[in-house]
Formats: structure tokens, C-alpha cells, sequence
């Protein structure tokens, strides 16, 4: 004779099968796996911060120097009677001036370095934009038509990659900078004709190698049901451009971003460090790097600070490029 369970029974059976308060399992989204995997890697955590830091002193260096914070005077009395090397010991660190004075001026180094770091930001910022930009354009308008449209995008694309960007940006400065000086109606002696000159070419070297990584993500995508469904509804090319295609291709340009400004940052500096950089009085850690070298023996601390803080920006940008690489990776909890 089969027993039904009593209402007693059936309250502890209900009891035991209850989901425990706190317990109940939640679907995250994308954005919050990567948040996740990024609050896991210290390093890049480390990273993310140095990056803001140096974004912020570069945005606050203008202001700084307007409101007298930051003192770009010269100060000959601070170098020896010689007008070369500054008085004491380090390239006169003093409490007042805590990485020393530049020689022959005096000038306080910390705010020429922190002076030089926002220029060099607003070259790279404004190259890597002008790239990711273009990039995307071509690169969408390439993987998503196909045919003779993606084969001539594809042909630009080499031939754009087949020239040196260091040797175009030395041999075509003259001519452009006197061309953008005319546009613009400024002297090309001038600093703004050299920096829009700067960006110019660094941004255009540098969308092709976007161009092709987003060319290989809408070809994958452009197969997708979404697109299909879209398409099949009467959708036009703008609205699958912008609205089907674009919101899945922001993980890969933001890594790229990420990448490419501090190999922008690199070039300025290098460009400033050959002679060919941002003219006086504009300050650039590659001009004070170009400068420096002629004070490298008697005054380290001169050329050691400027280096110190390319390299320091360079590594913060590099390493958060990696970390969103991998926190981006949908495998990266698989291994």
C-alpha cells in the first residue's frame, strides 16, 4: 500500500530544495567578464592607472603653467656664470625644483617634461584618431562590398603600406609644411603647420593596419543571421554600417587604440630627437631629448628624466594594450 507524504513532509521537502538567499546564479554580461578579468590582472590594473595618470598631467600642464604652477621662465641665476651647467649637484635638484634646471636657462624640468608630455599627447592622440578613423571607414566599406570595391581598397592599402612613414615624414616636410602654413595663414616657422604636419602623416601611415584588421572582422560577421535578417528587412548600408556591423568591432578598435598611441608617442619623440620634431618654442620630450645630448656627460639628469618619461609612457600604454588583448579574448578563462 503506497504512503502519500504528509504536509509536514512536504514544507521540509520544500525547505530543503529552496535556493539558498545570495546563491542564485546570474548572467553577466560581456562588458562585466571583461571588467572581471581585468580587476584579476594586477598588471594591467597598475597599467590602467599609470595611463590616466599621464593623461591627466598632460590635460592639466596648460592650465598648471597659466595659473603659475608651473614655472617655464628662465632662471639664469641658477646656472654657473658660464651660462652652461646649473649650480649643485643632480642638474640642481633643490626642493623648489625637484628634477633639477635645464642648462643654460635654468628652467625648471619638471615643467618642461610635464609641458613636453602634453604635446606629445596631442600629436599621438590626434594621429591614432585620425587612423582608427579612417581605418574603420575603409576597413567596413572593404570586408562588407567584397568584389572589385574590397580589391581596390585592398590595393590602396599595399601600396600605402609600401612606403616608409619615417623617410615620407623627413622628405615631405618641407613641401607640406609650407603647403599647411599657406592653408592655415601662418608663418611655416611656426609650431601649429609642423604639429597638424606631424599628424597628418602619422595618421595616414597608419590606417592601413587597422584598415585590414577590421576588413577580417566584418568579413566574418557579414555571414551572421543578424546581418542576413537586417538586410532581408530593407535595411540600407548606412544602418548596417552603423548599427549591425560597428557595436561588434568596438573590442578590437579599442585594443588597437591602445596599441598604436604609444608607438605614435615613440615616433614624435624620435622625430623631435632627430632635429625634424615641433620647432621652438613649442617644448616636446623629443626636443629636450635632442637638446639634452649635448649636456649628457656633464649633466646626466638631464637627458636620464626626459628618456625616463617617454619610456614610462610608452610602457603604460603598451602594457594596458596587452591586457585588454587578453581580457577581451572570450578563451582567456578557458586556459
Amino acid at each position: 500500500m503506497s504512503t502519500s507524504p504528509t504536509h509536514a513532509d512536504q514544507a521540509e521537502i520544500a525547505v530543503d530544495v529552496a535556493p539558498v538567499e545570495g546563491d542564485d546564479i546570474k548572467g553577466r554580461s560581456p562588458w562585466q567578464l571583461v571588467l572581471a578579468r581585468l580587476r584579476r590582472d594586477r598588471v594591467t590594473m597598475g597599467a590602467l592607472v599609470g595611463s590616466i595618470v599621464v593623461i591627466l598631467l598632460g590635460i592639466l600642464a596648460p592650465i598648471l603653467t597659466s595659473l603659475g604652477v608651473l614655472d617655464l621662465s628662465n632662471h639664469e641665476e641658477l646656472v654657473q656664470e658660464l651660462g652652461s651647467m646649473p649650480s649643485g649637484s643632480m642638474g640642481g635638484v633643490t626642493g623648489d625644483h625637484w628634477l633639477g634646471v635645464q642648462p643654460g636657462t635654468g628652467r625648471d624640468l619638471l615643467a618642461l617634461i610635464l609641458s613636453g608630455m602634453t604635446t606629445s599627447l596631442l600629436v599621438a592622440v590626434s594621429a591614432t584618431a585620425m587612423a582608427i578613423v579612417l581605418g574603420t571607414i575603409m576597413g567596413l566599406v572593404s570586408g562588407f562590398a567584397g568584389g572589385r570595391t574590397d580589391w581596390l581598397i585592398s590595393r590602396v592599402i599595399d601600396l600605402v603600406l609600401s612606403f616608409p612613414q619615417t623617410l615620407m615624414l623627413l622628405s615631405l616636410q618641407t613641401v607640406m609644411v609650407t603647403w599647411i602654413a599657406d592653408l592655415v595663414g601662418m608663418a611655416d616657422t611656426a609650431s601649429t603647420p609642423k604639429l597638424l604636419f606631424i599628424i597628418t602623416v602619422l595618421g595616414f601611415f597608419g590606417w592601413p593596419y587597422f584598415a585590414r584588421i577590421v576588413r577580417g572582422q566584418v568579413m566574418s560577421l557579414r555571414e551572421r543571421e543578424f546581418v542576413e535578417a537586417a538586410r532581408s528587412l530593407g535595411a540600407r548600408p548606412w544602418r548596417l554600417y552603423t548599427k549591425e556591423l560597428l557595436p561588434h568591432l568596438w573590442a578590437p578598435i579599442l585594443v588597437y587604440t591602445t596599441m598604436i598611441l604609444p608607438q605614435n608617442i615613440a615616433q614624435e619623440a624620435a622625430l623631435g630627437f632627430l632635429g625634424v620634431g615641433v620647432p621652438p618654442p613649442t617644448i616636446s620630450l623629443g626636443t629636450l631629448l635632442n637638446d639634452s645630448i649635448n649636456y649628457a656627460l656633464p649633466d646626466p639628469a638631464y637627458f636620464l628624466f626626459p628618456g625616463i618619461a617617454v619610456f614610462l609612457m610608452v610602457f603604460a600604454f603598451n602594457i594596458l594594450g596587452d591586457g585588454l588583448r587578453d581580457a577581451l579574448d572570450p578563451k582567456a578563462d578557458r586556459q
